[in-house]
């Protein structure tokens, strides 16, 4: 199945919120990406760090989906997304050798 990629800044209005308020929207995408996996999709989340280890670089999402549409509807529902916390871009990850690695025997 394709790859999907997708990376995301907070908007200025979610840096914001104050430290509680934002973790309770990341709390919110945790269980999210939990679901996702747990409906047979590997999916897999984490945030970016600059080269002091400070957070505030992004997110990063990969997914296994059957096709961008699939992947786009799956994304739509993160409550990062839902929130409007987020800009946000998604794109299919192909590798150079044209060979389409499975999650399964990578990261899950």
């Amino acid at each position: 199945m394709p790859i999907f990629i997708k990376k995301e800044n907070f908007k200025d209005k979610t840096l914001e919120l104050s430290n509680n308020e934002r973790k309770k929207f990341l709390l919110m995408h945790k269980e999210w990406v939990k679901e996702i996996h747990k409906s047979g999709h590997y999916i897999h989340s984490g945030y970016l760090i600059n080269e002091k280890k400070m957070p505030g670089g992004g997110g990063l999402l990969i997914l296994e989906a059957k096709d961008y549409l699939t992947a786009k509807k799956i994304i739509e529902n993160d409550p990062m997304i839902k929130n409007d916390l987020v800009n946000w871009d998604l794109k299919e990850w192909i590798s150079i050798d044209g060979s389409q690695p499975k999650f399964s025997n990578h990261l899950g």
